[in-house]
């Protein structure tokens, strides 16, 4: 019987432990490193341990530290969470020797599967599928190449002691493997420590579907069924169902019993997931086995009404599984979608920042939302930029979609990017709804699903001069003397004596800069954008923050958020996000032609020369951030004159990293 849980883990996953354990009456304890002094996982924990600073590996990855917190506070037990320790065999052992109890297998399951290449060479043993590939121990660079070479190109390169896309390099021809397998090998140090990498066959448009099993301490066994994992970027999952579709029940009984085959094959015990490769004959491929609960469980849980964390937590404790293979059944449909903070217009960089607003959808029986965040939070360097997990069911997959559509509508982020609208696409894109689906998703429809709508219209324009007005309105309403706010000099509303004045700002719509002028009559903004194609002007009739009315008589939903340089509306289902620009006085600006970082980050490696001559694309830098490495390269042909940063240096997003010239 577990008493007191101490969760080594932080954000989403985190507190996700925390309110299994408290409907369990288990006490929870969790750690923070300092970055997370104030983060909702520490608020909603009964207890909280510092650990020490910002960076994992002083914090979040230090065994002794983590354990020393248990100890301290009397906990029988830890939950790795995900990421992490939660794979790292060492951590196991080392809550075994002080006699604390893991919630996650034995470590020797954990080193079986640590190692891809190991865990290929079992799964061969256990007659478990496999994709034709080289997993041996030697490392030469060129005897990788061969092996390449013989498997037969596209290969893909994979970090033997890895996964979440990490250290993963899709490879074209030969000429391209030596640089991919060297920033593959540096990406794997810096996420997993251990830079050993497999060379696989490329199985052209598959599908990602994996099976989550379960196991206990008395060698039962059962899987949970499958999910569909397909649509990834970077090698990373942002979508994720279950069931799959278009899985019947005899595929799903094949995929369930060769999983349970791997799980037994290493003595497995509790929550795990083996993933396959699923083409379109039918035919399916051992992957890897995630040795821990997975980020996209939420979904197996909402098809199967079971908590996935209490049964960890029971069979942790020595007790038996709670259903039988024959006892579980799918109800419905459940999709879910990753929530990032990152530019989709930038290859999906990482963005960091202050959220200005969190406001996740009404969660009910069938709409989910798992966060680690609240409004105020920083979303920082140094870890995932996860915000949340929306999941949302339905009796069918028509049904979970539509409502996954109508929860991120409702989905309000301010100050930071993210990728709401990115999602919306892309569960609204016919193919996803046709359920045509492959881990290539995204770059086969990437004109249609990455392409932002960046037009100005007339609603984003009335949107904009009214948050402009209102947040004139509380300036100066602040800004008055108490006793004289009803003075027409301390009002807001473009009073002047004998005639009404406009308000004029230029603002800067991602790109485009515009004037847009606006005046107060009583409760309704008057506004004009002269750069309209169509009627420039209008009416809005504002009720407060909470609806918006327009001069046709269609009330919406509005609400604005003010930033540094700007603001952002939330009109109907729309975002609008914009700067307000500085007045033009006339004087010229001597800017440095140059690159700037697109995020905040570590430089990992200059790559050319000062003063070498470049070619457009030419990579001229990596730098690295939330352990993914991201290549800066040359806008156009032109001139390195100088770098303005150096290796190992961590920069501000913003800062200028390169002095560069453009070619004449």
């Amino acid at each position: 019987m577990i008493r007191k849980l101490l969760i080594a883990n932080r954000g989403e996953i985190a507190c996700r432990i925390i309110k299994t354990a408290r409907r369990l009456g288990i006490a929870t304890v969790a750690v923070y490193s300092d970055a997370d002094v104030n983060a909702l996982h520490v608020q909603l924990a009964d207890e909280a341990v510092h650990l020490g600073p910002a960076p994992a590996r002083e914090s979040y990855l230090d065994i002794d530290r983590v354990v020393g917190a248990a100890r301290s506070t009397g906990a029988d037990a830890i939950h790795p969470g995900y990421g992490f320790l939660s794979e790292n065999a060492e951590f196991c052992r080392a809550c075994d020797a002080a006699g604390i109890l893991f919630v996650g297998p034995p470590a020797g399951a954990i080193e079986a599967m640590g190692s891809k290449s190991a865990a290929k060479r079992i799964m061969e043993d256990a007659g478990v599928p496999l994709v034709p590939g080289y997993h041996g121990a030697n490392q030469d660079a060129d005897l990788l190449a061969g092996h390449a070479e013989r498997i037969g190109y596209p290969v893909l390169l994979k970090a033997a002691a890895g996964g979440g896309g990490k250290g993963m390099r899709r490879v074209d021809s030969a000429k391209d493997f030596h640089p991919s397998l060297e920033a593959a090998k540096r990406e794997a140090v810096n996420a997993f420590g251990d830079d050993q990498m497999l060379v696989e066959r490329y199985v052209v448009s598959p599908r990602h579907v994996e099976i989550q099993v379960f196991c206990d301490q008395l060698g039962a066994g059962v899987y949970l069924f499958e999910r569909d994992c397909s649509v990834q970027r970077r090698h990373q999952k942002v979508v994720e169902e279950a069931p799959a579709p278009g899985v019947d029940e005899e595929l799903r009984a094949r995929m369930g019993e060769a999983a349970l085959r791997a799980a037994h094959a290493i003595g497995y015990v509790g929550a795990g997931t083996v993933e396959f490769l699923l083409d379109a004959n039918g035919a399916f491929y051992f992957m890897e086995m995630n040795t821990r609960l997975q980020v996209e469980h939420p979904v197996t849980e909402m098809i199967s009404g079971q908590d996935l964390v209490a049964w960890q937590l029971s069979v942790a404790a020595g007790e038996p599984l709670p259903l039988t293979q024959d006892q579980l059944k799918i109800d419905g449909h459940a999709v879910e979608v990753r929530i990032y903070a990152e530019d989709p217009d930038k290859d999906f960089l990482p963005a960091t920042g202050r959220l200005l607003r969190h406001r996740p959808p009404r969660e009910t029986d069938s709409v989910r939302v798992d966060t680690g965040v609240q409004t105020g939070d920083e979303i920082s360097v140094y870890y995932d930029p996860m915000i949340a997990k929306l999941i949302c069911h339905g009796r069918s997959r028509r049904e979970a979609l539509t409502r996954l559509d109508r929860a991120l509508s409702d989905y309000q982020i301010a100050g930071v990017r993210h990728n709401l609208e990115f999602l919306r696409r892309v569960v609204n894109h016919r193919a996803f709804v046709a359920a045509n689906l492959s881990t290539h998703f995204i770059d086969d429809y990437e004109a249609e699903i990455l392409q932002q709508e960046r037009q100005l219209t007339t609603l984003k324009c009335a949107a904009i001069a009214a948050c402009l007005a209102q947040r004139e309105c509380r300036h100066l309403s602040a800004s008055a003397p108490a006793a004289d706010r009803g003075s027409p000099w301390h009002l807001g509303d473009n009073w002047r004596g004998n005639l009404t004045a406009m308000r004029l700002h230029t603002i800067d719509y991602h790109g485009r800069h515009t004037q847009i002028h606006f005046a107060w009559r009583g409760d309704t903004v008057e506004w004009q954008c002269r750069d309209l194609a169509d009627a420039g002007r209008g009416e809005i009739r504002i009720f407060g923050e909470g609806a918006l009315v327009l001069v046709a008589g269609r009330r919406m939903r509005f609400s604005c958020v003010d930033t540094d340089d700007g603001g952002t509306v939330f009109i109907d289902d729309l975002q609008v996000d914009f700067r307000v620009l500085p007045p033009d006085l006339g004087a010229s600006e001597d800017r440095a032609q140059g690159l700037e970082a697109p995020m905040n980050g570590t430089i990992i490696a200059l790559l050319v020369e000062a003063g070498s001559s470049v070619d457009k694309d030419q990579p001229l830098l990596v730098m690295e951030a939330m352990k993914m490495e991201h290549t800066l390269r040359a806008p156009s042909a032109g001139r390195v004159r100088d770098y303005l940063c150096a290796e190992g240096e961590l920069v501000d997003g913003g800062s200028l990293l390169i002095d560069f010239a453009v070619e004449e």
